[in-house]
């Protein structure tokens, strides 16, 4: 059973909803803290107001296998995102505005329709900035009989404040890890302590929901899952972060050791990033994790064969 069901039938996701939505009135979702007035539609650094924006939503089969089964996980898209990155992939949707205004009948119609499906979750796609939007749909899509887990896919940029609300909400985390360097986030997702920000909320997620649980065919019930794009030259920060999620998460982390980096948007700005990741650079970074102690990697070498040629 879905974790949120039993705050919903003991009455406390409502108040959950009211303390997320008075977040908006001066917001502090995440951690950029702009301060503005979001249930008056005032927009800031995530360029998203009263309403949730959505560029698309269906079952995905790109995921990572534990969310992907045979049905897909339902993932649902929002519009703009609270970094910035340079070498985004899904810029149009994340900086560019790609999406439409959704109301929370319609977010919560969403979720059904991915229930009906046959989805096996139901998957946040860059939630971090409609938390309380997304709350808002999910009590209305309880009432029409949702019942799949949740997937929170973020980048990792998530205020403790806004996690401690969805404690007993989210039953899968999927955070990124970006970066280990302050000056090298900034630079690249123009965010500011990307790293302590980054740590301390893979902490909580952790203390949340634990490592990675899957049911007897393989699909994820509850957990954390981390995901780490390896950056050409190094700029993510490899060692520093499968040695942070070693030792102070856990070596029973299942980890995401991504290998699909390639330019795309701004990323020609950027010298050091103007060309595709290197099956050296890949093979290190996986070495890297293996000596950390990682032992659940995501099938990283079947990531080899299929992204970069061998």
């Amino acid at each position: 059973m879905a974790a949120y069901l039993d705050l919903y039938h003991s009455g406390k996701l409502a108040e959950r909803i009211e303390a997320a939505r008075e977040l908006l009135q001066n917001c502090q979702v995440c951690s950029r803290q702009c301060h503005i007035n979001r249930l008056a539609d005032k927009k800031a650094k995530c360029n998203t107001g009263r309403l949730a924006i959505v560029s698309n939503y269906g079952p995905h089969f790109g995921e990572e296998a534990p969310l992907v089964g045979k049905r897909g996980s339902g993932t649902i898209f929002f519009t703009n995102c609270n970094l910035k990155c340079l070498f985004c992939q899904n810029y149009t949707i994340s900086q560019l505005g790609d999406g439409t205004e959704v109301t929370r009948e319609e977010l919560a119609r969403m979720m059904l329709s991915l229930q009906t499906r046959g989805c096996h979750n139901i998957n946040f796609v860059s939630p971090t900035h409609v938390v309380p939007q997304i709350l808002e749909a999910l009590d209305v899509a309880i009432n029409l009989g949702l019942t799949l887990p949740l997937v929170y896919n973020s980048g990792g940029y998530d205020s403790l404040e806004t996690l401690k609300i969805l404690d007993g909400i989210i039953d899968i985390y999927m955070p990124d890890m970006k970066y280990s360097d302050e000056k090298i986030a900034e630079e690249l997702s123009a965010i500011k302590n990307y790293p302590s920000v980054n740590r301390a909320a893979l902490k909580e997620m952790h203390r949340q929901v634990g490592d990675l649980q899957m049911d007897e065919d393989g699909i994820a019930v509850r957990g954390l899952l981390i995901r780490h794009l390896v950056l050409p030259h190094g700029l993510a920060g490899t060692k520093e972060i499968t040695k942070f999620i070693a030792e102070e998460l856990s070596r029973n982390s299942y980890v995401n050791i991504m290998a699909q980096y390639h330019p795309c948007h701004k990323a020609f700005q950027i010298p050091q990033l103007s060309r595709p990741l290197s099956r050296q650079e890949f093979l290190e970074a996986i070495e890297l994790a293996q000596k950390a102690g990682l032992n659940r990697l995501d099938k990283p070498y079947a990531v080899i064969a299929r992204v970069i040629r061998l």
